[in-house]
Protein backbone atom coordinates (compact mmCIF):
# COMPACT_ATOMS: atom_id res chain seq x y z
CA UNK A 1 0.00 0.00 0.00
CA UNK A 2 3.06 2.05 0.86
CA UNK A 3 4.63 1.39 -2.03
CA UNK A 4 1.53 2.14 -4.33
CA UNK A 5 1.14 5.65 -2.67
CA UNK A 6 4.66 6.54 -3.45
CA UNK A 7 4.52 4.92 -7.21
CA UNK A 8 1.30 7.65 -7.43
CA UNK A 9 2.72 10.66 -5.87
CA UNK A 10 5.94 10.00 -8.54
CA UNK A 11 3.55 9.80 -11.37
CA UNK A 12 1.51 12.84 -10.20
CA UNK A 13 4.91 14.65 -9.98
CA UNK A 14 6.18 13.37 -13.57
CA UNK A 15 2.72 14.23 -15.41
CA UNK A 16 2.43 17.45 -13.63
CA UNK A 17 5.20 19.15 -16.38
CA UNK A 18 3.40 17.84 -19.15
CA UNK A 19 0.24 18.83 -17.80
CA UNK A 20 1.08 22.04 -17.93
CA UNK A 21 2.71 21.76 -21.63
CA UNK A 22 -0.53 20.02 -23.01
CA UNK A 23 -3.11 22.78 -21.65
CA UNK A 24 -5.07 21.61 -25.13
CA UNK A 25 -5.72 18.47 -24.41
CA UNK A 26 -7.29 16.74 -20.99
CA UNK A 27 -4.98 14.45 -18.95
CA UNK A 28 -7.02 10.89 -18.71
CA UNK A 29 -6.62 10.65 -22.80
CA UNK A 30 -3.48 11.54 -23.40
CA UNK A 31 -2.37 7.62 -24.21
CA UNK A 32 1.69 8.77 -24.80
CA UNK A 33 1.95 9.27 -20.82
CA UNK A 34 3.54 5.70 -19.46
CA UNK A 35 1.43 6.38 -16.55
CA UNK A 36 -1.93 6.70 -17.82
CA UNK A 37 -1.16 3.44 -19.92
CA UNK A 38 -0.21 1.69 -16.42
CA UNK A 39 -3.78 3.07 -15.20
CA UNK A 40 -5.97 2.04 -18.02
CA UNK A 41 -4.29 -1.54 -17.38
CA UNK A 42 -4.66 -1.69 -13.80
CA UNK A 43 -8.44 -0.45 -14.35
CA UNK A 44 -9.11 -3.30 -16.93
CA UNK A 45 -7.43 -5.62 -14.50
CA UNK A 46 -9.60 -4.80 -11.42
CA UNK A 47 -12.11 -4.90 -13.46
CA UNK A 48 -11.86 -8.57 -14.53
CA UNK A 49 -11.19 -9.30 -11.32
CA UNK A 50 -14.26 -7.87 -10.01
CA UNK A 51 -16.28 -9.65 -13.05
CA UNK A 52 -14.47 -12.87 -12.50
CA UNK A 53 -15.50 -12.12 -8.00
CA UNK A 54 -18.99 -11.74 -8.97
CA UNK A 55 -19.68 -14.19 -11.66
CA UNK A 56 -18.31 -17.25 -9.34
CA UNK A 57 -19.38 -15.74 -6.36
CA UNK A 58 -21.71 -12.90 -5.91
CA UNK A 59 -24.04 -13.54 -8.82
CA UNK A 60 -25.08 -17.24 -8.04
CA UNK A 61 -25.80 -16.25 -4.20
CA UNK A 62 -28.07 -13.34 -5.63
CA UNK A 63 -29.66 -15.71 -8.19
CA UNK A 64 -30.02 -18.14 -4.62
CA UNK A 65 -31.61 -15.21 -2.87
CA UNK A 66 -33.91 -14.90 -5.68
CA UNK A 67 -35.15 -18.05 -6.02
CA UNK A 68 -35.42 -18.42 -2.37
CA UNK A 69 -37.64 -15.23 -2.42
CA UNK A 70 -39.89 -16.12 -4.96
CA UNK A 71 -40.24 -19.31 -3.63
CA UNK A 72 -41.57 -18.22 0.01
CA UNK A 73 -43.13 -15.76 -2.07
CA UNK A 74 -45.07 -18.55 -4.04
CA UNK A 75 -45.71 -20.59 -0.96
CA UNK A 76 -47.16 -17.50 0.72
CA UNK A 77 -49.09 -16.85 -1.88
CA UNK A 78 -50.61 -20.44 -1.93
CA UNK A 79 -51.15 -20.33 1.67
CA UNK A 80 -52.93 -16.80 1.12
CA UNK A 81 -55.25 -18.53 -1.43
CA UNK A 82 -55.96 -21.27 0.34
CA UNK A 83 -56.85 -19.24 3.42
CA UNK A 84 -58.69 -16.95 1.19
CA UNK A 85 -60.64 -20.19 0.18
CA UNK A 86 -61.43 -21.65 3.96
CA UNK A 87 -62.66 -18.16 5.09
CA UNK A 88 -64.70 -17.67 1.73
CA UNK A 89 -66.31 -21.19 2.62
CA UNK A 90 -66.93 -20.10 6.31
CA UNK A 91 -68.61 -17.12 5.14
CA UNK A 92 -71.11 -18.71 2.43
CA UNK A 93 -71.38 -20.92 5.41
CA UNK A 94 -72.18 -18.20 8.25
CA UNK A 95 -74.69 -16.65 5.60
CA UNK A 96 -76.56 -20.00 5.22
CA UNK A 97 -76.64 -20.38 8.74
CA UNK A 98 -78.15 -16.94 9.51
CA UNK A 99 -80.21 -17.04 6.76
CA UNK A 100 -81.63 -20.90 8.31
CA UNK A 101 -82.00 -19.26 11.49
CA UNK A 102 -83.90 -16.09 10.29
CA UNK A 103 -86.18 -17.82 8.36
CA UNK A 104 -86.66 -20.41 11.61
CA UNK A 105 -86.98 -17.27 13.79
CA UNK A 106 -89.38 -15.83 11.08
CA UNK A 107 -91.37 -19.18 11.05
CA UNK A 108 -91.57 -19.15 14.94
CA UNK A 109 -92.42 -15.61 15.00
CA UNK A 110 -95.37 -15.92 12.48
CA UNK A 111 -96.48 -18.79 14.80
CA UNK A 112 -96.59 -17.67 18.01
CA UNK A 113 -98.43 -14.43 16.02
CA UNK A 114 -101.25 -17.22 14.48
CA UNK A 115 -101.46 -18.85 17.93
CA UNK A 116 -101.80 -15.26 20.02
CA UNK A 117 -104.22 -14.34 17.61
CA UNK A 118 -106.20 -17.45 17.58
CA UNK A 119 -106.25 -18.07 21.27
CA UNK A 120 -107.29 -14.03 21.27
CA UNK A 121 -109.96 -14.98 18.91
CA UNK A 122 -111.16 -17.88 21.21
CA UNK A 123 -111.36 -15.38 24.15
CA UNK A 124 -112.91 -12.63 22.60
CA UNK A 125 -115.65 -15.10 21.31
CA UNK A 126 -115.92 -16.71 24.44
CA UNK A 127 -116.57 -12.96 26.49
CA UNK A 128 -119.27 -12.27 23.54
CA UNK A 129 -120.92 -15.12 24.25
CA UNK A 130 -120.88 -14.31 27.99
CA UNK A 131 -121.42 -10.73 27.29
CA UNK A 132 -124.45 -12.17 24.81
CA UNK A 133 -125.80 -14.39 28.06
CA UNK A 134 -125.49 -10.99 30.42
CA UNK A 135 -127.03 -8.83 27.94
CA UNK A 136 -130.13 -11.33 27.26
CA UNK A 137 -129.89 -11.86 31.11
CA UNK A 138 -130.21 -8.25 31.45
CA UNK A 139 -132.53 -8.30 28.79
CA UNK A 140 -135.08 -10.38 30.56
CA UNK A 141 -134.84 -8.89 33.37
CA UNK A 142 -135.57 -5.81 32.53
CA UNK A 143 -138.55 -7.05 30.23
CA UNK A 144 -139.26 -8.42 33.77
CA UNK A 145 -139.04 -5.29 35.60
CA UNK A 146 -141.00 -3.55 32.89
CA UNK A 147 -143.92 -6.17 33.01
CA UNK A 148 -144.16 -5.51 36.90
CA UNK A 149 -144.39 -2.00 36.30
CA UNK A 150 -146.79 -2.14 33.78
CA UNK A 151 -148.68 -4.26 36.12
CA UNK A 152 -147.85 -1.21 38.66
CA UNK A 153 -149.03 1.45 36.48
CA UNK A 154 -152.37 0.02 35.45
CA UNK A 155 -154.07 -0.20 39.32
CA UNK A 156 -152.47 3.26 39.80
CA UNK A 157 -153.70 4.55 36.73
CA UNK A 158 -156.95 3.16 36.99
CA UNK A 159 -157.27 4.75 41.06
CA UNK A 160 -156.03 8.52 39.63
CA UNK A 161 -158.21 8.37 36.99
CA UNK A 162 -161.49 7.57 38.95
CA UNK A 163 -160.56 9.78 41.81
CA UNK A 164 -160.13 12.47 39.49
CA UNK A 165 -163.44 12.35 37.45
CA UNK A 166 -165.19 11.64 41.14
CA UNK A 167 -163.28 15.73 41.90
CA UNK A 168 -164.24 16.91 38.63
CA UNK A 169 -167.67 15.76 38.03
CA UNK A 170 -168.66 14.55 41.42
CA UNK A 171 -169.73 10.94 40.70
CA UNK A 172 -168.28 7.96 40.46
CA UNK A 173 -167.32 6.94 36.83
CA UNK A 174 -168.35 3.68 35.16
CA UNK A 175 -165.89 0.79 35.15
CA UNK A 176 -167.06 -0.57 31.94
CA UNK A 177 -166.40 2.82 30.29
CA UNK A 178 -163.38 3.94 32.17
CA UNK A 179 -161.19 0.56 31.88
CA UNK A 180 -161.28 0.74 27.38
CA UNK A 181 -160.05 4.21 27.24
CA UNK A 182 -157.65 3.80 30.22
CA UNK A 183 -156.33 0.46 28.20
CA UNK A 184 -156.07 3.09 25.12
CA UNK A 185 -154.35 6.20 27.03
CA UNK A 186 -152.15 3.59 27.97
CA UNK A 187 -151.37 1.95 24.80
CA UNK A 188 -150.92 5.35 23.35
CA UNK A 189 -148.13 5.92 25.40
CA UNK A 190 -146.62 2.36 25.03
CA UNK A 191 -147.11 1.27 28.38
CA UNK A 192 -149.50 -1.60 28.19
Amino acid sequence: MRRLRTASLLALAATAAPFGAQAGTMPQMDFADPLTLDQVGWMVAILVVLYVALARWGLPEIGKVLENRAAVIAADLAAARAAKLAADAAVAALNATMASARATAQAEVAKAVTEAKAKAAAEAATLAAALEAKLADAEAQIATARQAALAAIRPVADETAQTILLKLTGTAPDEDQLAPRLDAALAARKVA
